[in-house]
């Protein structure tokens, strides 16, 4: 039996380019881990992929070939010619179809466990490449930290940032579909420039100031995202109203990231924006996170 921790990411900065010919969007992303964790733990069995989730969103996500999980232990079984034999028990903390990342993160622990579960050693280049194949935000969820993401966010580079950022995460009923807010960025942008990494940014990092990263927080998802969910907007203004050093809303939608001072305002804030009735619930977290473990 192996057991791993997957974090979920936010982006710090979501610039979005042209369409490509494969149907992807140029991006540039500087992705954070944070530790809000599923934890994913992998047993033998006696034939075939078996999953079972519980916790956060649980519920509302499939078990069958279908999930991204499921299909990270297929594609490593293939890879060295393996008939998979696995169960996959998934405990959730990282919210579901919220723009954290949750199912990447899943996807990435499945790898390395059974990596470690089927003793095949993979070599990490040919893991990152799997991981690639599974989409865009896998390849991220194994390296942690802090990093560039260039082409469809699956190129990475790390990125130098000194000291902890503290996060307060506001999470609405529904999830948002990826998809649909890509298809309504394209209604919005019908010619967009190609992406750039926001260098102000990068200092911002690198300096360690919390109040200089919050006031650099960039999502281009942002207006689409919000053009499908107006009640986004009161949320982000009332996160600022209360303190933040920075709001955003994290990837596609519709959880937003709150930058907090330190850990003692992030409390202070959390208590703030559940009183607002604006969102389901409210976490907190750190980063950056390492990648899965």
């Amino acid at each position: 039996m192996i057991t791993v921790r997957a974090p979920a990411k936010i982006n710090l900065q979501l610039s979005v380019g042209p369409r490509r010919s494969d149907g992807y969007h140029e991006l540039v992303s500087i992705f954070h881990a944070v530790d809000v964790c599923d934890e994913v733990t992998v047993a033998e069995a006696d034939g075939g992929v078996e999953l079972v989730m519980s916790g956060e969103g649980a519920a509302d996500l499939p078990v069958d070939d279908t999930n991204l999980a499921v299909r990270a232990a297929h594609l490593l079984a293939d890879h060295h010619g393996l008939e998979p034999s696995v169960r996959i028990q998934i405990t959730k903390a990282i919210p579901v179809a919220a723009g954290m990342a949750g199912g990447s993160a899943d996807a990435a622990a499945v790898l390395v466990a059974c990596d470690a579960l089927w003793r095949t050693r993979t070599e990490r280049e040919t893991l990152v490449g799997l991981a690639a194949e599974l989409g865009s935000d896998v390849p991220f969820a194994l390296q942690g930290g802090t990093a560039v993401g260039t082409g469809r966010g699956e190129q990475l580079s790390p990125v130098l940032a000194n000291g902890a950022l503290h996060w307060v995460f506001a999470i609405a009923d529904e999830g948002l579909s990826t998809p649909a807010v890509y298809a309504q960025f394209d209604l919005m942008n019908s010619d967009p420039p190609e992406p750039e990494v926001r260098i102000a940014l990068l200092q911002a990092l690198r300096s360690g100031a919390a109040a200089a990263v919050g006031a650099q927080l960039h999502n281009d998802l942002q207006p689409a995202a919000l053009k499908l969910r107006p009640g986004l907007g009161p949320l982000l203004d009332a996160g600022t109203d209360f303190g933040a050093l920075g709001a955003v809303v994290c990837g596609s939608g519709p959880t937003c990231a709150f930058l907090a001072r330190d850990a003692e305002t992030s409390i202070d804030l959390a208590v703030a924006l559940t009183s607002t009735g604006l969102c389901r619930t409210v976490k907190r977290g750190s980063g950056p996170a390492a990648g899965v473990r």
